[in-house]
């Protein structure tokens, strides 16, 4: 019998625990390691109607990239949607794991996926970069317009918004979720685009005034492309064991 603890190893091996950040909060955020495991669902997050989901499923074990505990929870009742979820999977012996910002950083995860999607080539990390999150690759010249089609397409994304430098697109960096922190690592890295998201007002001021091409393609959709790849490595590890990705995860926020 496959138990909590046999994939908490796997994750371990493909996200490990040394590369996240001090403040996250990532491993077994609810259940039993001992636990027997016959029913995996995979998401980005672990919302209430995800929760829900893994529950009207069966499943054993609710596996997703955000934490469902991140910050101190002062109690666990009804009056709010996080502690709903989590009182969700408690009563129904649910098992939750998250691999976050270990995962961004990781070989083969979040970032390095997010790369290959957009279909850059030679993928390193920027080295100037502290988090060890952010990578860059190559595309054969082109347009911006012809690049910002590539990264709707790519990711699903129903909208993006965007910085024109006026800079032909040939040396890309991509991170993941809010990492528009990396914005300078990316000019210092020799980049002329940036694909991240959560890109506040005055970053955008700063790529422009710095001659850097930014593109905000949402978190839900530079994150989400790794989802698919846990559950094929979960599946892979353990063919016994059911494997199926949320149907009833998507982004909330919508374009008018």
């Amino acid at each position: 019998m496959v138990t909590v603890q046999d994939i908490i190893d796997l994750m371990e091996s493909i996200s490990p625990t040394v590369l996240k950040q001090d403040w996250d909060n990532i491993g077994l955020n609810c259940g039993k390691r001992s636990s027997g495991v016959k029913k995996v669902l995979v998401a980005l997050d672990p919302f209430e109607h995800v929760c829900k989901e893994a529950a009207d499923w069966g499943a054993d074990l609710l596996l997703t990239h955000h934490p469902l505990i991140f910050r101190p929870l002062p109690m666990v009742t009804d009056d709010a949607a996080i502690t709903r979820g989590l009182m969700i999977l408690v009563q129904n012996g649910i098992s939750h794991f998250c691999a976050h910002t270990n995962l961004d950083s990781a070989a083969g995860g979040v970032n390095d996926v997010l790369a290959e999607t957009l279909g850059l080539a030679s993928i390193s990390p920027v080295a100037e970069n502290h988090w060890n999150m952010l990578r860059c690759g190559e595309v054969p010249e082109r347009s911006l317009t012809d690049f910002l089609e590539t990264v709707k397409e790519k990711l699903h994304a129903p909208g993006l918004r965007y910085c024109d430098a006026g800079k032909p697109v040939r040396k890309v960096a991509v991170g993941g979720g809010a990492c528009s922190g990396g914005l300078f690592d990316a000019l210092c890295a020799g980049c002329d685009t940036f694909v991240t998201s959560d890109i506040k007002y005055n970053e955008f001021w700063d790529a422009y005034e710095q001659g850097l091409n930014i593109i905000d393609a949402g978190h839900f959709y530079t994150e989400n492309p790794v989802v698919p790849i846990l559950a094929a490595k979960i599946s892979s590890a353990f063919p016994e064991l059911e494997v199926k990705i949320s149907e009833s995860h998507a982004d909330c926020m919508k374009y008018y």
